[in-house]
């Protein structure tokens, strides 16, 4: 046997073995296969978090060299614990100046309280029950995303995209102590409910998703579209004569009339609460703006970031370019599949960003609740080496976020970008 030869065997018979073991896994339930692609994608992101420690140097919360979990509970992670261990403030905490500084009311209760009441039931610290319940949030997350992909897509391609999903350049918050995690499993289980048309079963989720992250805003103003969509079809439909289809039908306008409503009032429930418990109408929104530095005036950090990254000229055309590339991009046939709900709940959220977000690095972490659009990137080609190159470049940039980002390295004016 040649040397050739020789070499060509092992290759040979490890492609096989992976053909083997990937037929054997088609066979197993979608819920087994959806935790095999979860379960794989998450080692892969510990895999990365525990090389990244090793090389964690002096730092705002622990020893160098911290260990997994010591390394994952940082950042947003310890306010969780503090909402836990102190609660929200009655006064709002101020400089010499009367300026609002860092407080929790920017952090939305459902997640510290769930934590909360675990530690209280079972004995586990807080840190461990912030980290036991994103963890199992994000699983649950990857199941109902499978399950929302599956009413659009045939399993191979919901497949994929969960894979896209799971492994996402920002995909590693999905098992640390944050709140994404429980707030993706909300929000997919909203657009579940949504698109299956069962309005009146998606309030309560819908409530629960407001108290998670601030992301009520635009799911109310998605729904509010759905439904002047829905009524316009219904009026389209009476003016020729024809019976209304059932998603215009009269009961289904009604409920989801009613889903929007209460969309729209959860969506200001924390607000009102920081009002309420400290007597500021503003307290949520001055605490918010403390990050950025600045007081909130929409679109135009954007504007301000396009400047700074690209010159006077261009900076001010760069945030037009990329809303025009959005917009456009919901239009491509892969993406016009996802269908109505999915692409109203996109261009809702990039909407709201666009309008209140200030650009930053905590950006790319904000991105992630535009899953479906993972689904429309899957369903882009059925090539092997497209899709298994999409997930391997999402790996790849896993490396950079986590050691760019997650890992803390004092900048030259103190502290560090925030991930």
């Amino acid at each position: 046997m040649s040397t050739v030869t020789r070499r060509r065997a092992p290759l040979a018979s490890a492609s096989g073995l992976a053909r083997q073991l990937a037929s054997a896994a088609s066979r197993w339930p979608w819920w087994l296969q959806v935790t095999a692609v979860y379960g794989g994608a998450r080692l892969a992101s510990a895999c990365i978090f525990m090389a990244a420690a090793l090389h964690q140097g002096p730092n705002p919360w622990f020893a160098p060299k911290p260990d997994y979990w010591n390394f994952i509970n940082i950042w947003d992670a310890r306010w969780y614990g503090q909402v836990i261990a102190t609660g929200y403030p009655s006064i709002l905490p101020t400089d010499a100046a009367g300026n609002v500084q860092e407080n929790t009311w920017a952090f939305y209760p459902l997640f510290p309280a769930l934590a909360g009441g675990l530690s209280g039931l079972t004995g586990l610290k807080p840190a461990a029950s912030l980290t036991l319940i994103a963890m199992l949030a994000g699983w649950g997350a990857a199941l109902v995303v499978y399950a929302l992909f599956r009413r659009r897509a045939p399993h191979g391609p919901a497949m994929w995209a969960v894979a896209f999903f799971a492994t996402f350049p920002v995909s590693a918050i999905l098992q640390v102590p944050y709140a994404e995690p429980l707030s993706l499993l909300l929000l997919a289980a909203a657009l579940l409910l949504v698109v299956r048309r069962q309005y009146l079963r998606a309030i309560p989720v819908v409530v629960l998703l407001c108290l998670s992250r601030p992301v009520g805003v635009p799911f109310a103003v998605s729904l509010g579209l759905l439904l002047v969509i829905r009524a316009a079809g219904r009026f389209r439909s009476s003016r020729q004569g024809n019976m209304p289809v059932e998603d215009h039908s009269l009961g289904k306008l009604a409920a989801l009339a009613g889903l929007t409503a209460v969309a729209g009032v959860s969506a200001l429930a924390w607000p009102a609460a920081a009002w309420a418990a400290t007597g500021d109408p503003l307290a949520y929104t001055k605490t918010e703006t403390v990050w950025r530095g600045k007081d909130l005036v929409p679109f135009k950090p954007w504007f301000d970031a396009g400047v700074d990254l690209f010159g006077p000229v261009l900076g001010i055309l760069a945030p037009l370019v990329f809303a025009g590339l959005f917009a456009a991009m919901l239009f491509l046939p892969p993406v016009v599949r996802l269908g109505v709900e999915m692409r109203l709940w996109c261009a809702s959220y990039m909407a709201y960003l666009l309008v209140f977000l200030h650009p930053q690095t905590s950006t790319f972490r904000m991105l992630l609740p535009l899953f479906p659009l993972a689904l429309g990137a899957a369903l882009l080609s059925q090539s092997r080496a497209y899709r298994g190159t999409v997930v391997t470049m999402f790996l790849l940039l896993q490396i950079v976020w986590i050691v760019w980002l997650w890992a803390w390295a004092p900048l030259p004016g103190g502290g560090d970008y925030p991930p």
